[in-house]
């Protein structure tokens, strides 16, 4: 795993496949995704290498419901005592309730989705609070809710207005450049919320997948919602 300073407060864990970030406020840290099954002693490990206690996890915030990001979290949070947050409508994913949606795949995403499968599975997680669209929670000086449905019914950003700041899960991508996040349940519902969110202006940008966006954020990101949109208006 790979340690990496995105800005003051806010660090990257980057995996194999995927990653997850840690937002640090004064009175506890805050992790934006968890990462697979093996991630635990790795971001404890990294935590404590930045000077943290990992006691001090207060929340982990899951962005949707997909092993590469949640399997990690109830270790995690039994460990430490953090309280798992996800979207009401991903939240049956999370616990086991219900399975996982299958994407709609274009070709060209088949290799990539292969890829993404040898991923372990994730356990049922509990999830402590389940939230909507507009919701407020405790760190960063208020983040932002933001349903972005399309990657999966209940996937969501997180805003944090006061710092610029912007998680997108994977419904917007930087791999090689910023695009729309792969691997879509309905790609005209992921195609709104990228746009939805590059509306935001956000500073620094935080992908699922791929390098953080932060230099020229907010143009680069509605630049490359409106080149989306415009593929779609020329091949739709």
């Amino acid at each position: 795993m790979d340690l990496i300073a995105v800005r003051p407060h806010l660090y990257m864990f980057r995996f194999p496949i995927g990653q997850a970030y840690l937002w640090h406020d004064e009175d506890g840290l805050t992790l934006v995704d968890a990462g697979d099954v093996n991630a635990a002693a790795p971001i404890e490990e990294a935590v404590r290498g930045l000077g943290f206690d990992p006691a001090a996890l207060r929340r982990i915030v899951i962005t949707h419901g997909h092993r590469d990001h949640y399997g990690a979290a109830g270790e995690l949070a039994d460990r430490h005592g953090a309280e798992v947050i996800a979207h009401r409508l991903d939240a049956p994913v999370v616990r086991g309730e219900t399975p996982t949606p299958e994407p709609v795949l274009l070709d060209w995403e088949l290799p990539l989705y292969e890829h993404a499968l040898t991923v372990p599975e994730a356990p049922p997680t509990r999830v402590d609070r389940e939230v909507a669209d507009g919701e407020v929670l405790d760190f960063g000086g208020g983040a932002v809710v933001v349903h972005s449905p399309g990657h999966t019914d209940g996937s969501i950003a997180v805003h944090l207005p006061r710092h610029g700041v912007l998680f997108t899960g994977d419904s917007v991508a930087g791999v090689g450049q910023v695009m729309l996040g792969v691997f879509n349940t309905d790609r005209e519902r992921a195609r709104a919320s990228m746009r939805r969110l590059a509306a935001l202006g956000a500073d620094t940008v935080c992908f699922g997948h791929g390098d953080p966006l932060t230099e020229d954020a907010a143009a680069v990101l509605k630049a490359s919602a409106d080149r989306d949109s415009g593929l779609q208006i020329e091949h739709g």
